[in-house]
């Protein structure tokens, strides 16, 4: 049915109800009260019906979507029925010198109840309809973990969106008090998250939906993991905020990820000492395009520098966050740099040019095996980059110079990681050579959820090809956080740095690879056994866990909550530029890189 017809229909429907309902009023009341004349009744009728349409207008009862009918539906018909009979009540006695209260009390009744009738049966007759035509078998059985206002909301959106295809069974609540309570459509609370799996298998559950939006990150994967069965599909509902305010639909589910079950809870930022330091200054990012460096710039915005120079050696990479930063719209002027790094005398001119008063070096060589095949460009990349960068920052006196390091780093057995520590130490060198005009640090952490490397993209291709899932090795571990933590915590690093430190951040347990693959392939709706997963072996510069910290450099208290500060190492400047100089040119660059390395190592643990 169109619009205009709907309006007609509502309209007749109106008129009839509001033209009779006097009379029948009066027929009610006939035995006691005869001294309404046909005329006063017609007259009253009529006011009656002229005043409805008035205030229906008023109160918009003709342009609703009466099949999605609620509380503030049938409040906008009490409001427009309540101000007609008020109306005729005193248009009558200014005409006639008299009235019938219990009359018009009457009417005003029967008015709210066939007026908002004939608006609910509206939508029950939909329901009614669409329900025919929607197979029951169709519709997946649904679990609804929290009884609340998102509980009740997303329950009610099930019932009136068939396209979502799923039929809400049962609900669980941890609250007492919500027990044996019925929501929407008579779905009742039967127990807290202890019941899930008891009701799982009562119901024959093949979807939980988690409409709790709240949770913390360890009250997320405790739900997770009792809702955990083979081809059951575990989904949560967005923010109740966004839904209320109408940012998102209460429909758009999406499923559990990994990264939901790794992430941990936000550190609050020491939002004052960033913006302190940020505010209206220029802010270089290295690596802009890449997963940190991209990260690094949406956060840093947020406090409002006067320009973030975005340089990057992918033109395609600085393209995208030059972009998606300009539709912000803000007041921060956003300059796309191409430059590699390695072309020192690039990189000064850029320098010179823009002055950053902040510098996130973020342009690094990441792949651990890829590396092991090319030295040559992980030195010229990691080494010599992070040496041009940290120079041209030292002599245009930028305040502050950050550098991203990595877990592997410590006790490197791999290029990659031996190239990041000898960076390590050109920050150390540099910041005791500068410590007037710049301050530079470090700041190591490990493996980041959903970077371009990570082994979680790989994981989720591999799967939705039908498998196997290849783990190098069962006994692997790694670090994870997710990219915008790393991110903040870097930008709150470089608040705290005094000169020279190399950072850690708290990186909590370290993960099991294969128990990532196993949750992994569980989150995507399938068993173990129709994905498989396969042990290949581990590949070049591999280890089978990461530290953040060797030993000797261990300080047990946190400078900030997730940060931890290294003990600081003398590092001979001398020395090293010597061996960075002749690196490049050496045809055993790994053998020299990682003997030069471990060599240092072991002259400090002898000191």
């Amino acid at each position: 049915m169109g619009a205009k017809e709907r309006y007609i229909l509502l309209l007749i429907i109106d008129s009839l109800i509001v033209s009779f309902s006097v009379f029948i009023g009066y027929y009610i009341l006939a035995p006691f009260f005869l001294e309404y004349t046909w005329p006063v009744l017609l007259v009253t009728s009529l006011i009656l019906l002229i005043s409805h349409h008035v205030f229906a207008y008023a109160f918009n009862l003709y342009h609703r979507a009466w099949e999605y009918a609620s509380v503030r539906e049938l409040m906008a018909i009490a409001q427009a029925v309540t101000a007609s009979i008020v109306t005729t009540y005193i248009l009558n006695l200014l005409l006639f010198q008299t009235t019938f209260t219990r009359l018009m009390i009457i009417t005003w009744m029967m008015h709210l109840i066939l007026i908002g009738g004939s608006r609910l049966s509206w939508r029950v007759s939909r329901h009614h309809i669409i329900g025919k035509h929607n197979d029951e078998n169709d519709m997946v059985k649904t679990l609804v973990v929290g009884a609340g206002k998102g509980g009740s909301l997303l329950i009610k959106q099930m019932l009136d969106t068939p396209a979502m295809k799923m039929m809400p069974v049962v609900a669980v609540d941890d609250d007492l008090v919500k027990q044996r309570m019925e929501l929407a459509g008579g779905v009742k609370v039967e127990g807290t998250r202890e019941d899930i799996e008891r009701l799982i298998k009562k119901y024959e559950i093949s979807k939980v939906v988690i409409a709790i939006p709240s949770l913390s990150k360890t009250e997320l994967n405790e739900i997770y993991n009792l809702a955990n069965h083979d081809s059951l599909v575990v989904m949560i509902m967005p923010n109740i905020d966004d839904v209320m305010s109408g940012r998102i639909e209460v429909n758009e589910l999406k499923r559990v990820e990994v990264e939901d079950l790794l992430g941990r809870e936000p550190v609050e930022l020491d939002t004052e000492g960033i913006e302190d330091q940020v505010r209206d200054r220029t802010i270089l990012v290295t690596g802009a395009g890449g997963s940190i460096g991209s990260e690094i710039v949406r956060q840093i915005t947020k406090f409002q520098p006067r320009q973030i120079v975005l340089l990057g050696h992918g033109e395609n990479s600085i393209y995208s966050i030059l972009e998606e930063m300009t539709l912000l719209k803000n007041n921060v002027q956003y300059i796309p740099i191409i430059a590699d790094v390695q072309d020192k005398k690039r990189i000064f001119e850029v320098f010179d040019s823009y002055k950053p008063e902040m510098v996130y070096h973020a342009a690094a060589h990441k792949h651990v095996p890829l590396m092991e095949y090319n030295p040559k460009e992980a030195v010229k990349n990691n080494i010599i980059g992070t040496k041009n960068t940290a120079e041209a920052a030292c002599k245009y006196k930028a305040k502050k110079f950050v550098m991203i390091s990595t877990d592997k780093a410590v006790n490197p057995p791999n290029v990659m990681g031996a190239t990041k520590r000898v960076a390590e130490m050109v920050i150390q060198a540099l910041d005791k050579k500068y410590t007037e005009t710049t301050t530079l640090v470090a700041v190591r952490f490990g493996n980041v959820l959903g970077s371009r490397g990570s082994v979680i993209p790989k994981f989720k291709k591999q799967i939705e090809q039908g498998g196997p899932v290849t783990v190098t090795d069962e006994r692997m571990t790694r670090y994870f956080m997710t990219i915008p933590e790393a991110s903040r915590l870097v930008i709150q690093a470089g608040t705290l740095a005094e000169g020279g430190e190399v950072f850690v951040l708290d990186m909590g347990e370290p993960v099991k690879i294969v128990d990532l693959a196993k949750n992994m392939i569980r989150l995507s709706g399938f068993s173990e056994e129709e994905v498989g997963i396969e042990f290949s072996g581990i590949r070049p510069g591999e280890k089978l866990y990461e530290e953040l910290l060797k030993e000797e450099e261990v300080h047990s208290q946190q400078v900030y909550k997730k940060i931890y500060r290294g003990k600081v190492e003398d590092i001979d400047e001398t020395h090293l530029n010597e061996f960075i100089s002749i690196l490049s040119s050496e045809e055993s660059t790994k053998e020299h890189l990682l003997q030069f390395v471990n060599k240092e190592k072991k002259q400090k643990s002898e000191v």
